[in-house]
């Protein structure tokens, strides 16, 4: 039988923009203090997890929450993060740094559901990731095509070289990132909810499937004074 691979894909910390509820997507802002304590509190949850190989986006702030979770296991000496562009969250182009609220009504004016939360409860994501580059006026978001192409690009670089070899593999990367791979790669998991910082979601691969273990998991997370 194939030893498989299990991926661990945790959600960066909270961030400035996260905090004051901006468009964060390309966008390169730190983690708050709440944001790191909260991720030193998932690391001691997971530091007895030996992995076998790191990778996270090429921003900050995913960067910094993939640093304290090794340097929390022990691995910070023997692991190396490799970052990886096709994990960058999604980008939502002329919407960077807008607040969410003014970003959505907008967006949703190319829907024309009588509410942001019913375009939320009825709209599917590619629905929504289309609507935003049509609404932007430079058209520079991305659509859900060339957000998917460019994700899978990237979790297939990982199954080449992690199949069947039966390693622990962290993934840090983003809230939609993370979702929004998921979604489309495990078939249980329906309308799935957004992710919490810091949260760690563990799929393992086997036989070409993929089956979900934890979904936007933080009872895990330790208190700092234990």
């Amino acid at each position: 039988m194939s030893k498989g691979c299990t991926f661990y894909f945790v959600r960066h910390g909270q961030t400035y923009f996260n905090h004051y509820r901006k468009i964060q997507g390309w966008s390169n802002t730190p983690l708050t203090e709440e944001g790191t304590e909260d991720v030193y509190r998932s690391a001691r949850g997971l530091a007895d997890v030996e992995f076998d190989a790191v990778y996270t986006s090429d921003l900050s702030r995913t960067v910094q929450t993939a640093s304290i979770i090794l340097e929390e296991n022990k691995q910070a000496e023997n692991l190396k993060i490799e970052m990886m562009p096709e994990f960058r969250e999604v980008f939502f182009g002329f919407f960077e740094g807008e607040n969410v609220d003014v970003a959505w009504e907008t967006i949703n004016q190319e829907l024309n559901y009588p509410s942001v939360p019913e375009m939320f409860a009825q709209a599917s994501i590619p629905e929504r990731m289309n609507a935003t580059k049509k609404a932007d006026p430079y058209h520079d978001a991305e659509d859900f095509l060339t957000f998917w192409t460019r994700i899978e690009e990237g979790l297939m670089k990982l199954i080449s070289k992690h199949r069947d070899t039966g390693d622990k593999v962290l993934v840090v990367a983003h809230g939609n990132t993370i979702r929004y791979l998921l979604n489309n790669l495990v078939a249980e998991l329906e309308n799935p909810q957004p992710l919490l910082n810091a949260s760690v979601s563990i799929a393992s691969y086997q036989n070409g499937a993929y089956h979900l273990e934890k979904y936007n998991e933080v009872r895990h997370f330790k208190d700092l004074k234990e």
